[in-house]
C-alpha cells in the first residue's frame, strides 16, 4: 500500500507588535540610512564605490588637554569595493551595517558573538564565507561604530559583562527596579548596555563612586560594608573595566554628579588601567567623550606604600622585561608626562624593581585595606590626579 503523503504546512512569519523606536534608534538608523544612501548615490552616478573610515590607530589619536582625553584625528582609510585586496571588507562592512538595521528595526540585541553567526553564511558562486572567525568581525563593528559615529550599544550590539556593584543607589534597569543596598554577598550584575533606554537612576543617596580593579578586592569591601559605613557605590570591572562598566562610571559621574576614586594594583597595568578610565584607550578614542572622566582620582596602590604601609619583603612581585617596557611607555603618554606627581610615582615603581597587588595589604590585616588605607587617603585627599 502506497504510503500517504502529507502535503508540508508552509511556514508562517511570526506576528511581532510594532516596534517602539527611542530617539537613540531613530538618530541611529538615520546614520545607517545615510551610509545606505551615499552607497546607491554612487552606484547610480557611477562613482567610485568606496568608504572613508576614520582610521583607528596611535597616529591619528590626540590628547586634547583642555578636555582631558584622548580624540581621534581627521585622519581616514578609504575602502573600496572594486579593489581585490578590499572588496571582501567592503562587502563585510555593509553586512554588519544591515545587521544592525536589523536589530533595531526589530527592537532586539544580541552579543558581537550573536552577530557573528548572525551575519556568517557562504557566499552564493563561492566557497569562501562572509566571516572566517569572530576575529575577523570584531575590527568591522568597530570600525562602523566609528564610521556613524555611534556607540556598540546604539546598534543594539553588547559585549561580556563581568562587573559588579553594589551601593545606596536605586536604578531602573530595563523596567525592573534594583536597589543595589540589597544585593546581598554577589552585587548587581552590571550589563553591557547601560544606555538611558535601559538603565535609570531612581535615588542615589551615595556620595563617591569606588572602582577597584578586582572581584577579590571588591568582595573585601562589600563584606565589610565599607559602601554602607562611608556612603559610596561600590563597583569593579574583573580588571580591565569592560564597556558597560566604563559607560556606568562616565554616567554616574557626569549625570549625578559623584567624585570617582580608583584603588588599583601598584604596576604597569594598573596605571594603564586608570589611564583608560580616566583619559579613554587609543583604540577606542572615538567614544571617550561618552566614557572618560578626566576627574578620576587614583587611590593607590601607590609605590611608596611598600615603606609607608611598612609592608613584607613576600608580598613584592619582581617587576619583569615586560613590565619595565610598560612602565616607560605609560611614563611618556602625554597625560602623565607633564605631571610631576606621576613621573615621580613611576620612577619609584622602576627603582623598587617590584610591583605590589592591592591584596599585599591583606598582609596588615585582613581589613587593612577598608579599615585603614582607603579611609585615610580619602580624609586626606591623598591621592594622584
Amino acid at each position: 500500500m502506497a504510503k500517504k503523503k502529507t502535503a508540508k504546512k508552509a511556514t508562517q512569519a511570526v506576528a511581532r507588535p510594532p516596534v517602539e523606536l527611542s530617539e537613540r534608534d531613530i538618530r541611529t538608523l538615520e546614520q545607517l540610512g545615510k551610509l545606505a544612501d551615499d552607497v546607491v548615490g554612487r552606484a547610480t552616478g557611477r562613482q567610485e564605490l568606496r568608504l572613508d573610515i576614520p582610521t583607528r590607530a596611535l597616529s591619528n589619536v590626540r590628547y586634547n588637554k583642555s578636555k582631558g582625553f584622548l580624540e581621534m584625528g581627521k585622519n581616514t582609510n578609504q575602502r573600496q569595493l572594486f579593489n581585490l585586496s578590499q572588496a571582501k571588507s567592503y562587502m563585510q562592512t555593509m553586512l554588519v551595517s544591515r545587521g544592525c538595521k536589523d536589530l533595531i528595526d526589530q527592537g532586539k540585541n544580541t552579543s558581537i558573538r550573536g552577530l557573528f553567526y548572525l551575519l556568517k553564511h557562504t557566499i552564493a558562486g563561492a566557497k569562501e564565507d562572509t566571516f572566517a572567525t569572530q576575529g575577523e568581525c570584531d575590527p568591522i563593528i568597530e570600525d562602523v561604530e566609528v564610521l556613524l559615529d555611534s556607540l556598540r550599544e546604539e546598534l543594539h550590539l553588547f559585549a561580556q559583562s563581568k562587573g559588579v556593584m553594589v551601593g545606596n543607589i536605586v536604578l531602573r534597569d530595563n523596567g525592573d527596579q534594583i536597589d543595589c543596598a540589597r544585593m546581598g554577598s554577589g552585587g548587581y550584575a552590571v550589563p553591557s548596555i547601560v544606555e538611558p533606554e535601559s538603565i535609570q537612576f531612581e535615588k542615589c543617596d551615595a556620595k563617591f563612586i569606588l572602582h577597584v580593579e578586582k572581584d577579590t578586592v571588591w568582595q573585601r569591601f562589600n563584606e565589610d560594608k565599607f559602601w554602607r559605613t562611608h556612603n559610596c557605590i561600590l563597583i569593579h570591572g574583573g580588571g580591565q573595566p569592560p564597556r558597560g562598566v566604563r559607560r556606568l562610571l562616565h554616567r554616574l559621574h557626569n549625570e549625578l554628579k559623584l567624585p570617582l576614586y580608583c584603588v588599583l594594583d601598584n604596576d604597569p597595568w594598573g596605571y594603564y588601567i586608570y589611564s583608560v578610565i580616566k583619559q579613554g584607550s587609543i583604540n577606542l578614542a572615538f567614544e571617550s567623550k561618552r566614557m572618560a572622566i578626566p576627574d578620576a582620582k587614583f587611590l593607590g596602590l601607590r609605590s611608596i606604600d611598600f615603606e609607608r604601609c611598612d609592608l613584607s619583603d613576600s608580598v613584592t612581585i619582581d617587576l619583569n622585561e615586560k613590565d619595565v617596557v610598560r612602565a616607560k611607555q605609560i611614563a611618556k603618554y602625554p597625560w602623565f608626562e607633564g605631571k610631576p606627581k606621576w613621573q615621580r610615582e613611576i620612577k619609584k615603581m622602576l627603582e623598587n624593581g617590584f610591583k605590589l597587588e592591592v591584596e599585599a595589604l591583606i598582609s596588615k590585616d585582613i581589613s587593612y585595606v577598608t579599615e585603614q588605607y582607603v579611609p585615610e587617603r580619602l580624609a586626606n585627599r591623598d591621592w594622584l590626579d
